[in-house]
């Protein structure tokens, strides 16, 4: 099974425990490797699938100075708008609100291939961004069941074992134990 970019060279620089948390010092640790591996590996795009609440102005945001500091530097950074918007307006998370993140909301398919049918998913969170009043989402993208690849063992398999795709519904070359998960979610539109 190949995905959308199947040739993409990626440096993992991994920020989230096995339950998903994290702190910034971490995320920003993450942010400035990648800025100075950038000439080393052609780093050009930085992709963080993951957000916290705003708590203060994006401008003394450490997250933000640090999403900031690698545009600076020539890297696109995009990140997910976050999964909260059944609670309404202003629930982008942070670094999504910063202005020079590219900020990627979730939309749904409905399973076909024409753009015709195509919804916004209604877990996926809306702008405008809290205290600045930034207009985000920047974009949505395919999000909603989308199959991924599965960390055997991971948290995500014993949580949800329901979301483990069938081996044989890509190939029967794969060994019983699948190699895919189906997650839904900004973090999942961010990478597309």
């Amino acid at each position: 099974f190949k995905g959308i970019a199947p040739n993409a060279n990626l440096i993992d620089l991994r920020v989230l425990d096995a339950n998903g948390g994290s702190s910034d010092s971490v995320v920003i640790a993450a942010i400035e490797t990648a800025v100075k591996l950038k000439s080393k590996y052609n780093i050009r795009v930085i992709n963080l699938s993951l957000g916290r609440p705003i708590y203060e102005s994006c401008a003394r945001d450490p997250l933000c100075q640090a999403v900031e500091a690698a545009w600076r530097n020539g890297i696109v950074v995009v990140t997910a708008a976050g999964n909260f918007g059944r609670s309404g307006y202003a629930t982008i998370l942070s670094p999504g609100n910063s202005p020079h993140a590219i900020t990627v909301g979730c939309m749904k398919t409905m399973a076909t291939y024409t753009r015709a049918d195509d919804l916004i998913a209604s877990y996926s969170s809306k702008g405008p961004t809290y205290i600045d009043m930034t207009v985000k989402p920047d974009l949505v993208a395919p999000g909603n069941l989308v199959d991924s690849l599965l960390a055997p063992g991971s948290t995500l398999a014993a949580e949800y074992p329901g979301n483990i795709v069938a081996a044989s519904k890509y190939t029967t070359a794969y060994p019983a134990t699948s190699a895919y998960i189906q997650l839904s979610g900004t973090s999942m539109a961010t990478p597309v």
